[in-house]
């Protein structure tokens, strides 16, 4: 590091070097939304089905990142990195390739135990290479807006991929980051830096990545047909491990997850309110795209650009951002954030419907944007700033939680209410509809699956196409009304929690300083 102003040597390099890391990374999370149309029709996928592809990224990724994050702490970073880059490289193909939505599940989830390898590295080697400052909360920032804004330019380059090659062109569009990303590592990132000497725990890692697996899988499945057992038996089983990681935790020498970091006040405020954040800019997403697609039938390109106001909040806001942490504190920087994240929804669950102005997407998505590029630069400070520089994998972890359990929480809480809604509302019409009694159970079980299933159902039976395709968006539309009201009490409660639990500048500022002398 560079004494003199805190930085590394060729500090630009670096930090671009880490940025592009951290592109690959969250371009991966976003790519599948603008395809799930055409994998739901190519691959004869069910609701449930596009649930798990959109979130097995985010799962892997969340799974992994706190045990990842603690063997980079301890065996290098920069190492750790450079896996995840190339091992990118080969799980894209594999999702391109995928003959069959269960292998493009898997192949979705190995991308994002690559993701694991590398995301918290990029955090990670930023506190541990910038030294405590306004530079560093720069860099921070600058990381933060440009790796959220890659979550929305994403669909936007998968679109134009579409426009003129198959579903599976979207998955391969990282490669050529992935493997600037690692030149860029070799040649400008330091092999090692502020690394700790302390043995990972193993079980730990173990653990955690069990805990998370079940508890995201099991809300994925809670309201697909015929999967409620299996479901409470997964949600169960990641309560049970859940309480067994936190008495192994509490009892181990050298803990992978440290409870006494976790619980200051600025490590699980800002980790909680961030996940709302994330979790509400990949729902936002998520649900966005098939909307788009279904029921204004836009092209892919054109459901792609559609979400270009929201990678220009981020990016807007990102240096405010920074300096409002500076100024004002994390409190009110978060608050500021939720107050554009509620309207976002309220945007959408009133003016989203069949023939929506362009104009109140874009305005909605504008809002989401200006919302979490706000409020995610404070919740990755805060965490990054409150343990000592030999966990910074452990914050680094939990700020890669933010973004990829919230994402993986809400996305599968959201699509499981847009399937139960969407289910339910179909139902009611088909039982209400005159030819009620002609509809087969074969024909019934197509119909509710999913909005894709159903389009192509509607092609294959000319007579009741409009039918269909009416009922179809009326239904997707009813379960998007029931996931924008989640998201709204989401948003409310993370305003709450602020509100209540995180400091005022002045108080955070002790807090901090007060961490340090007990760390040192």
């Amino acid at each position: 590091m560079d004494d003199a102003d805190g930085a590394p040597a060729r500090a630009g390099l670096v930090l671009g070097a880490l940025i592009v890391g951290a592109l690959v990374c969250n371009i991966n999370l976003a790519v599948a939304n603008v395809a799930l149309p055409d994998i739901g029709t190519a691959l004869d996928a069910s609701q449930t089905a596009l649930t798990l592809v959109a979130v097995g990224c985010t799962l892997g990724l969340a799974m992994s990142v706190l045990y990842f994050g603690a063997v980079g702490d301890r065996y290098g970073r920069t190492f750790m990195l450079k896996l995840g880059l190339g091992l990118t490289v080969v799980t894209a193909p594999l999702c391109a390739w995928a003959p069959s939505a269960p292998v493009l599940v898997v192949g979705r989830l190995l991308t994002g135990l690559a993701a694991g390898m590398a995301y918290p590295t990029t955090l990670a080697l930023v506190t541990a290479l910038w030294a405590d400052g306004p530079r560093r909360v720069k860099a921070i920032a600058l990381w933060s807006g440009v790796g959220g804004a890659a979550m929305v330019l994403g669909p936007t380059a998968a679109g134009a991929l579409l426009e003129r090659f198959w579903w599976g062109s979207v998955f391969l569009v990282v490669v050529p980051l992935a493997l600037i990303g690692l030149v860029l590592v070799i040649v400008a990132v330091p092999a090692h830096a502020n690394e700790s000497t302390e043995p990972v725990d193993h079980p730990g890692g173990v653990m955690t990545v069990a805990m998370i697996a079940t508890v995201v899988l099991g809300l994925s499945l809670v309201t697909a047909p015929g999967r409620l057992a299996i479901a409470l038996a997964l949600l169960v089983v990641g309560a049970l491990v859940t309480v067994a990681f936190f008495r192994h935790e509490r009892r181990t020498a050298n803990p992978l997850y440290d409870l006494h970091v976790a619980a200051r006040r600025m490590f699980w405020v800002p980790a909680v309110s961030g996940m709302i954040v994330f979790g509400s800019l990949s729902g936002a997403m998520f649900i966005g795209q098939q909307f788009l697609q279904n029921v204004l039938d836009y092209s892919t390109f054109r459901a792609g650009l559609a979400v270009l106001p929201a990678a220009l909040g981020l990016m807007i806001v990102a240096p405010v951002s920074a300096r409002l942490v500076v100024s004002v504190g994390s409190r009110i920087t978060m608050l500021i954030g939720f107050a554009f994240i509620v309207p976002a929804f309220v945007v959408m669950l009133v003016t989203w419907r069949e023939g929506a102005s362009g104009v109140w997407v874009g305005v909605a998505y504008l809002l989401i944007g200006l919302g979490a590029g706000t409020a995610l630069t404070p919740a990755s400070q805060s965490l990054t700033a409150s343990v000592p520089v030999r966990r910074v994998g452990m914050a680094s972890g939990t700020s890669d939680l933010q973004r990829d359990l919230g994402g993986s929480v809400m996305q599968a809480i959201l699509g499981a209410l847009l399937t139960a809604g969407y289910a339910s509302t179909f139902t009611s019409l088909v039982s209400s509809s005159p030819q009620a009694s002609r509809v087969t159970d074969q024909t019934r079980s197509a119909l509710l699956q999913s909005y894709s299933s159903a389009a192509t159902l509607a092609k294959a039976t000319p007579a009741f196409q409009d039918q269909i395709v009416a009922a179809a968006r009326q239904s997707f539309l009813a379960g998007s009304d029931w996931a924008f009201l989640a998201a709204i009490v989401a948003a409310l409660g993370g305003i709450l929690l602020v509100v209540c639990c995180l400091p005022g500048h002045a108080e955070e500022r002790a807090l901090l300083a007060g961490y340090a002398d007990a760390d040192v």
